[in-house]
């Protein structure tokens, strides 16, 4: 459980940033997207509609083989989407996303993301639900709908300790209890700047195997490339360990910023792996822009689909879409 330390001061503000968020992003989304707010999330079941022959450009998983097989011509199956939805937000609040270079920390985007998507998503009579990781999975917030809801999520992740405990982050923990606690089908956002030990990647590609998953990449433009500010104490957040290094240094900036591209690489490779879409979420970045580009990543994604491509070419075009 939290340990009993001060709250954030934002906490008493929640219903002060839904509003800003409503009035900013929200209602932009609501005309941008023209209504088509499914874009975002998929549903959570389908039911069989009806049969029909097979037509070019069909995807060949929709065929119906013992149909098929008695007519001896291809026949396909159409569903319906469920019409209830569910969205589930699993959301890393460990130490390392306390880190902010300017003014907003990751942990203060990744409230803000959740808040303009369940919002989104709950004025529809959608239902969202929370699991909330600081070194263990110690918050579960039950799927329901409602703006109350949204502000009670919003509350509980701001009432969290004014700075994370140190420890390194074991996200495979968050992805596993997902699994446990998530049971039918639903849109799974994982909100994270995924700095954890190996061992996650695993878990999000079995839980993407159940659901529809998007990794929500949280970052730092700080944490990709140092500027040159001199003698500076670098403080890991995960451990405490800390290092004075010389940021003067040409030679230690070039490769500090290889490093961050190697990791960068790997990440996605894996990301990509898992079968997942995956938004990248800057500090800096405008959150209207962003969720929009999600949504062009997902109507991308939606044709490539519908036209039969292979898995690794929707994949490789979701990743360049983002």
């Amino acid at each position: 459980m939290n340990t009993p330390v001060s709250p954030r001061p934002e906490a008493a503000d929640s219903e002060g940033l839904l509003r800003r968020l409503e009035w900013t992003v929200i209602r932009r989304l609501d005309g941008l997207l023209q209504g088509d707010y499914r874009t975002l999330m998929r549903g959570a079941g389908l039911d069989l509609a009806d049969l029909r022959e097979y037509q070019h450009h069909d995807d060949v998983r929709h065929i119906d083989w013992n149909v098929t097989a008695r007519l001896q011509q291809p026949y396909v199956r159409q569903f319906t989407e469920d019409r209830e939805l569910a969205a589930w937000f699993l959301i890393d609040l460990s130490a390392s996303v306390d880190f902010g270079s300017d003014i907003r920390a990751k942990r203060a985007v990744a409230r803000e993301f959740t808040g303009v998507l369940a919002r989104l998503l709950t004025r529809h009579g959608n239902r969202v639900g929370a699991l909330l990781y600081g070194t263990e999975v110690d918050t579960v917030i039950p799927a329901r709908a409602g703006r109350l809801h949204v502000l009670h999520l919003l509350q509980r992740m701001a009432q969290r300790p004014a700075e994370a405990p140190p420890g390194a982050t074991q996200l495979r923990d968050l992805l596993i209890a997902g699994q446990r606690i998530v049971k039918r089908r639903s849109t799974v956002f994982v909100i994270s700047d995924f700095i954890s030990p190996p061992g996650w990647e695993q878990a999000l590609a079995e839980l993407s195997r159940r659901h529809d998953v998007t990794a929500v990449r949280l970052f730092d433009p700080l944490e990709m490339e140092l500027p040159d500010l001199g003698l500076v104490t670098l403080r890991d957040a995960e451990t405490g360990e800390q290092l004075l290094v010389d940021t003067h240094d040409a030679g230690f900036r070039a490769r500090f910023a290889a490093a961050a591209r190697a990791r960068e690489d790997a990440l996605l490779s894996s990301l990509a792996q898992a079968g997942v879409d995956t938004l990248e979420l800057a500090t800096d970045d405008d959150l209207l822009d962003a969720i929009l580009r999600f949504a062009d990543l997902r109507r991308q994604r939606a044709r490539l689909a519908s036209g039969g491509a292979p898995a690794h070419l929707v994949r490789n075009e979701a990743r360049r879409a983002s």
